[in-house]
């Protein structure tokens, strides 16, 4: 499987009584449909998969599956912190229509991850997995950081396609693309990193940007294929304070918060989470109208 493209890390909606809400689920997907992305990740870091039950993967998966565009990926976020349990979930959501998981680097116990620790876990849930697997190193979250050597044997599985990398280190970027195989994909996770990453061969995105700038963040890519950089780079310094904004700035609520004045549902977040304040709001509506995303 060769995934390349952009893929939002879709919000998961929850309505008033904190359920998952399947209908303002399909409804965003719908929209996101005709906007050129290559698919979407159901339960990641943006979908609060933490905090999510198993059930409530695999029916959010079943949902996406359903209302995407039959040429659309569906990957599960399906990382848990122990090895069973991810083999577990990742069942389960490819039963329910998952392509493809994407897979946590467990870290709970980081001090005990190392390398061998971390090849036994990807390779465990590989052999076992009914769909390919890609990892994904966030070190914001889990403070633990899979070096390149580790992922490029883990690269040799058959199962084990490529990696989400959010460190946002365009040097672990390079590494990664020289030691893996050509055909293993190498995805941005991290927003200000996204174009340098594509420069130097990179084969797309993950990026919580792309709830909210879903053309624009595909018309990066495209250019950059198409040795377009300038005009690349020209929107991809205007979205930037918005990519901030729906991460490291205001985070899940922020970005559900940009997805509601938008036109999307994005809704509440679930506790332990707190909801966006009114300040928060007019700071999405600032930030939004000055990207050209909000008239």
């Amino acid at each position: 499987m060769r995934i390349e493209g952009v893929y939002p890390p879709i919000a998961t909606p929850f309505d008033d009584r904190g359920r998952l809400s399947a209908n303002a689920l399909a409804s965003n997907i719908h929209r996101w449909n005709d906007t050129g992305l290559s698919g979407c990740v159901v339960a990641g870091s943006n979908g609060e998969s933490p905090l999510l039950t198993f059930d409530e993967v695999t029916r959010a998966v079943r949902v996406a599956r359903q209302a995407a565009s039959p040429d659309k990926l569906i990957i599960a976020g399906t990382g848990r912190q122990s090895t069973a349990a991810t083999i577990v979930l990742t069942c389960a959501a490819a039963d329910a229509g998952a392509d493809a998981a994407l897979v946590v680097t467990p870290f709970f116990y980081g001090a005990q991850m190392t390398g061998d620790a971390l090849l036994r876990h990807f390779e465990m849930v590989a052999d076992a997995s009914p769909v390919p697997i890609i990892i994904y190193n966030v070190p914001k979250f889990t403070r633990l950081n899979i070096a390149p050597a580790t992922v490029a044997r883990l690269a040799g599985h058959d199962k084990i396609v490529g990696i989400k990398d959010s460190a946002g280190d365009i040097g672990q970027i390079i590494d990664l693309i020289r030691l893996c195989p050509a055909d293993f994909c190498v995805l941005m996770g991290n927003g200000p990193a996204y174009l340098s990453g594509l420069e130097v061969g990179a084969s797309g995105g993950i990026l919580a940007l792309a709830n909210v700038a879903p053309r624009e963040c595909v018309d990066i890519w495209r250019l950059v294929r198409a040795g377009r950089s300038e005009e690349a780079l020209t929107i991809h310094q205007r979205l930037m304070p918005v990519g901030r904004a729906v991460t490291s700035g205001y985070g899940i609520p922020g970005l559900k918060a940009a997805l509601d004045l938008l036109g999307y549902y994005g809704g509440d977040p679930r506790p332990p989470l707190l909801p966006a304040d009114s300040a928060t709001r007019a700071a999405m509506r600032r930030v939004l109208a000055g990207a050209g995303l909000l008239a």
